[in-house]
């Protein structure tokens, strides 16, 4: 036994220890209080301080010696710069003193009736001593870890202990980052490091700053907070991306406003935060637009909106600006000049005129002249800019697709200071012109847009070298391009072929041998607004029209609402009291009033329906009766009884107003704007049909103006897909309606409300209710339209296959209804107001901007979600139908559709709904387009490429539920509607002329 112990070491005790070593309880020895504050003369003292949980004096005393030291013997000691011990002491700092101190740093007080921090030195002490990269990464260490532990605590007590901690360490980031020199005194510090490593702290600084970092985790701190707290929790600026993003860029111009340009690196670090930080992806109110409102659809990156100003600031700022642009990447100096061509696209919106005189141009030509000499500067000699202008000019997605041709106007009185440049911008796009892929596949928006710059730029040419013009015009590429315009298949691309080649024929040639094709198209208002581009002469001008406050467009000047009594009647604070009870003997009158006949009982009334009198709301507004009125009403969102009033009055209001002068006409966008992002408020009933009855009546005062921007707001607006499908839902009915198919309609766009009294037997179970509900109020009303139409196509082809299964037609008895009979069941003709303006104002601006912004962003744009393809795609069916067979512009949208439809069939495998919509697309044109000869010659290789497709997707459905079959009708039926045009026309799509 005694081997197995074996002694390690050997101690000695005194006896007094000895004594001592029994279980008892030891009292330790409370210092006693120090009569004076503590000393700190060193970091070794001042890290041993802060982590035994110091008092407020003693850490008052810390934190003024960390902030500043004021001990000689530690002069090389800064809590700025990294390091082992620094790293030890912003760790004690956020760990230890953030979570037991910061609420009573954070405590306010007043005096003098100003608001204040009790403890506002020792707060900006601490706020000094963290304000590092060191500081940065640890408050960021210490939210993802609390994050983490609330994510995986388990019991209510550990949750409520980490939202806590959260709250307090988002409060710090907050009040750490807050101000407008923060970056500044970030690279400021750098100064107290080597060369080496400011390089590597300012990357640091870069992706936590410039790439979001802080920001991510904020936001996800924040959202766990406002889930976890039982109380709302406000969230903090640090989280809300638009604000951090204002922050950023307030304080990169304060930054470069203020900064010694001479400073070796700064421009060029601060370029690299610039470029970082314009990723962000974050949009806000364009800074051409001075009003006091968020506009959706005048958005452009915040980063961007706050650097721009500086364009329209003093001659010192341009500098700046110019010198941090030089220094930005080339990729980066493009974004740039992307984000001032969208800003100044919405600012410079002439279009075509009401009138057709060639003078038409001058009335904005200041505006133009402004914008383009804010374009010029931003160019300058930069050549990535020169040519990314140019090639936004000449690209097949560029050159400001939908917008007014003003801000290309702006762009060629840039480049027409070089005499290469324009010639260069003219012979690529006359090749483009002329091409005939582009001419069969662009969509004829994008084709309008690359005219006017045709013509724009061969008015400079002329004037600069008509020489050069004229050997463009007597060159091949010029024939061609005429030529191939010429042969198309599609009657608007002729006719800009025809204007194009009669402008420059007039430029060039002699009186006597101008082209002239002698047609009634180009007589018309809209050839004449094309043929005067050539005579367009801007000039590079002066700032003042952009400035901040010029010209801003004027608005209705209401009065601020009245401060109202509760919206919904509420009880009172106290109870009411009565003044006096007075009773009065009416006896002696009784037999004067036998022979009087009494009134009858009213009905009972909502309002008086209370039995407190007090409680009776009598003030409630009335109807409006102008249209001010009703702006006034929808503006005023705290008010509950405007609100409603508004949204229930506003289709009639509107309907009634437009044909009596210009007071819906005048107001037409900003009610359109005001329709779109209205908001639920107060769960009113019936609220999304009142709101979508109140879009469609806007569109109908004025289709050919408002069509186009509810397209364009569509696509570029910044709201959520709920608000973008009542855009299309508008769309689609107000063209229907315009159609004449209101009648037919009415019942399917249109939700009557269950009475709140209805006996609650008479509604089936919530479950049963889903099944048997309409099919409007399941899905909404374009797919209850589309539901529809797609039956009452598809029924003839099962009739007639029922028909030739019964056996052949002459062993078959036929009925001939009498002539009065078939008369009576004949429809009235109506008149189809819609197919004069169909292409123009509501299919070619929702296709030309699709394609716009398919190149330009691809398959990751918003309108590629299922819910909003599906609607697009079935609104632009929706159209087509309602436009007829009689459209002149039916075989532009039928091409332009059909590419649509092949394009994104891709998608068709990912969600079955956007298979049936492309389906129903394919059924709605080969039922619109009773011409199958037309057809076949102009799109052979669309339809056979179709009949694959739709054929190795119908083999593709499964059976079974209701939906799928649904779906496999549909595509049936387009197998069988194909198959009959290609058997009747196979000879004809093989080439085959003979027989013919």
């Amino acid at each position: 036994m005694e081997g197995l112990l074996t002694p390690v070491s050997t101690a000695y005790k005194s006896k007094t220890a000895a004594e001592d070593d029994a279980l008892v309880e030891v009292q330790t020895p409370v210092p006693a209080p120090s009569s004076g504050l503590i000393h700190v003369s060193a970091p070794e003292q001042a890290l041993e301080v802060l982590r035994s949980k110091p008092p407020l004096d003693d850490l008052r005393v810390t934190l003024s010696f960390l902030a500043e030291p004021i001990s000689s013997d530690t002069s090389n000691f800064c809590i700025k710069r990294p390091g082992p011990l620094t790293a030890q002491l912003v760790h004690a700092l956020i760990v230890d003193i953030i979570p037991s101190h910061w609420g009573i740093l954070n405590e306010r007080g007043s005096s003098k009736g100003k608001a204040h921090f009790k403890y506002a030195r020792d707060r900006r002490c601490l706020l000094s001593c963290i304000r590092s990269i060191t500081g940065l990464n640890a408050i960021l260490a210490r939210l993802k870890a609390s994050i983490q532990t609330m994510k995986e605590a388990k019991s209510k007590q550990k949750v409520s202990s980490s939202v806590e901690i959260l709250k307090e360490y988002l409060n710090a980031l907050s009040a750490l980052l807050h101000g407008d020199a923060v970056i500044e005194l970030l690279w400021t510090d750098l100064s107290l490091n080597s060369p080496p490593k400011r390089k590597a702290i300012w990357s640091e600084i870069i992706t936590l700053i410039g790439r979001g970092k802080l920001l991510h985790v904020a936001a996800e701190a924040s959202s766990l907070v406002n889930e976890n707290s039982p109380d709302l929790f406000k969230e903090p600026w640090v989280a809300d991306g638009m604000l951090y993003c204002r922050w950023v860029a307030s304080n990169i111009t304060q930054w470069l406003k203020g900064c010694d340009m001479a400073s070796e690196g700064l421009l060029t670090g601060m370029a690299a935060l610039l470029g970082k930080s314009l990723r962000l992806g974050y949009a806000g109110r364009s800074f051409i637009n001075n009003l006091s409102d968020y506009d959706a659809d005048n958005s452009i990156d915040v980063v961007l909106e706050e650097i721009l100003i500086l364009v329209l600031g003093s001659d010192d700022d341009r500098l700046r600006f110019s010198a941090l642009l030089n220094t930005m990447a080339a990729f980066d100096q493009r974004a740039v000049l992307d984000g001032a061509l969208r800003a100044l696209a919405k600012k410079v919106t002439s279009g075509i005129p009401p009138t057709s005189g060639s003078e038409w141009w001058k009335l904005d030509s200041d505006m133009v002249a402004a914008a383009a000499r804010y374009l010029d500067f931003v160019i300058d000699e930069r050549s990535a800019c020169k040519e990314h202008i140019i090639s936004w000019l000449t690209s097949s997605s560029g050159a400001g697709v939908g917008e007014g041709v003003g801000i290309r106007r702006a762009v060629l009185a840039v480049l027409s200071r070089s005499r290469y440049d324009l010639e260069h911008v003219l012979e690529k796009t006359l090749e483009q012109f002329g091409d005939q892929l582009y001419i069969r596949h662009s969509p004829i928006l994008q084709q309008e847009v690359h005219t006017q710059i045709l013509l724009l730029s061969a008015g400079y040419v002329c004037r600069t070298s008509s020489l050069k013009l004229k050997n463009i015009t007597k060159s091949g590429l010029y024939l061609n391009a005429v030529s191939n315009r010429l042969a198309a298949s599609s009657t608007r691309c002729r006719l800009l072929g025809m204007i194009v080649g009669e402008v420059l024929s007039s430029l060039v040639d002699k009186p006597d041998k101008k082209m002239d094709f002698k047609i009634e198209e180009l007589t018309t208002d809209d050839a004449k607004w094309y043929k005067s581009l050539v005579q367009i002469q801007d000039s590079v001008g002066s700032l003042s029209p952009l400035e901040i406050g010029a010209h801003v467009k004027p608005r209705i000047k209401t009065k601020p609402p009245a401060k109202q009594p509760s919206l919904k009647p509420t009880s009172l604070q106290g109870p009411s009291r009565i003044i006096a009870i007075e009773e009065v003997d009416n006896d002696l009158g009784e037999s004067e009033e036998d022979d009087l006949v009494p009134y009858e009982k009213p009905d009972s009334d909502a309002e008086d329906s209370e039995e407190d009198a007090t409680l009776v709301q009598r003030n409630k507004p009335t109807a409006p009766v102008y249209i001010r009125d009703l702006i006034t009403y929808l503006r005023d969102t705290e008010n509950y009884d405007r609100q409603k009033l508004a949204l229930s009055t506003s289709p009639s209001l509107i309907r009634r107003k437009t044909s009596f002068g210009t007071e819906v006409s005048a107001h037409a966008e900003e009610l359109a704007k005001l329709f779109v992002g209205l908001q639920d408020k107060y769960d009113l009933d019936n609220f999304q049909d009142m709101r979508l009855q109140g879009m469609i009546a806007v569109i109908l005062c004025k289709p050919l103006e408002m069509a186009p921007w509810f397209a364009k707001t569509f696509f570029d607006g910044d709201y959520s897909m709920s608000q973008r499908s009542s855009i299309l839902t508008a769309l689609s009915i107000s063209a229907r309606e315009l159609a004449g198919y209101k009648e037919t309609d009415t019942a399917l766009t249109t939700v009557t409300p269950t009475p709140s009294d209805a006996f609650p037997s008479r509604k089936l179970p919530p479950k049963m209710h889903k099944i048997y509900a309409t099919e409007l109020q399941q899905h909404g009303a374009i797919d209850a339209l589309s539901t529809q139409l797609s039956n009452t196509m598809i029924q003839p082809l099962a009739a007639s296959a029922a028909d030739a299964a019964t056996g052949p037609n002459i062993l078959k008895v036929r009925t001939f209804s009498s002539r009065l009979a078939v008369e009576a069941r004949r429809k009235p003709a109506t008149v189809n107001g819609l197919s004069a303006i169909a292409a123009s104002s509501f299919f070619f601006p929702l296709t030309g901007r699709f394609d716009a912004h398919l190149r330009a962003y691809g398959a990751g744009n918003v309108v590629f979600a299922p819910m909003l393809l599906t609607s697009f795609l079935k609104t632009l069916a929706l159209i087509l139908h309602a436009s007829g067979p009689h459209t002149l512009q039916l075989p532009e949208m039928t091409s332009e559709f059909w590419d649509l439809l092949l394009a994104v069939r891709s998608q068709a495998q990912k969600e079955r709904t956007i298979g049936q919509a492309i389906l129903f697309g394919f059924m709605t044109i080969l039922e619109v387009n009773e011409n199958q000869r037309r057809l076949v010659e102009a799109q052979g290789k669309e339809l056979t490429e179709t009949q694959r497709w739709v054929d190795v997707y119908f083999q593709s459905l499964l059976s079974g539920s209701e939906e799928d079959d649904k779906v496999k009708a549909l595509a049936a039926g387009i197998l069988v509607k194909i198959g009959e045009v290609v058997e009747k026309y196979q000879a004809l799509l093989i080439g085959d002329m003979s027989s013919f």
